[in-house]
């Protein structure tokens, strides 16, 4: 079992290049507002409860893939109401269940991230769609990715098409 572990900052591309890479796998997209907004329909995005459980599903249905030996896509956005631990502890789970975790940073330049931040399809699953609020979390967003784990490989996606970023992805996963 392999779980691609797509993280980035906001509007870096994260669900664009995941569909990319599931449409040229087949593999299947486990997208981090699918637990976002699940939760976050019960509880106060950033409460107690929301960060507990936000994490035991995500967790959960990880576990659940890796036992039943199935690849997934997972994207994640980096920030502050994450346990900075939270992708070294999935890299633990899921080796222990027998996969690998491979760790893609995406990238994207400040002015192409501020073009993309307000985009109608930004809305489909309630993300940050806020210039103001983007550019007030900067250094949140900035120091949550710094705790990432080393990526196998980055990807400015402001240089490649989803489709262009997806075929580097795929070639790293089958030959990395």
């Amino acid at each position: 079992m392999r779980l691609i572990f797509i993280y980035g900052q906001p509007a870096s591309g994260k669900l664009t290049v995941a569909r990319a890479l599931a449409q040229r796998t087949g593999l299947a997209i486990f997208h981090n507002h699918l637990i976002v907004d699940a939760v976050g329909a019960v509880f106060p995005f950033g409460s107690s409860e929301f960060v507990r459980l936000r994490e035991s599903m995500w967790l959960d249905v990880m576990r659940a893939a890796a036992s039943a030996n199935r690849s997934l896509i997972f994207t994640f956005a980096p920030e502050a109401t994450v346990a900075a631990d939270f992708p070294d502890r999935v890299r633990a789970e899921i080796e222990a269940l027998g996969g690998e975790v491979i760790f893609v940073a995406l990238t994207v330049p400040e002015a192409e991230q501020a073009r993309r931040i307000d985009t109608p399809e930004r809305a489909q699953f309630g993300k940050l769609r806020s210039l103001e609020l983007l550019h007030q979390l900067k250094d949140v967003f900035a120091s949550a990715m710094a705790h990432m784990p080393a990526p196998a490989i980055t990807i400015d996606t402001s240089a490649l098409t989803p489709e262009e970023a997806a075929e580097r992805i795929a070639a790293h996963v089958t030959t990395g």
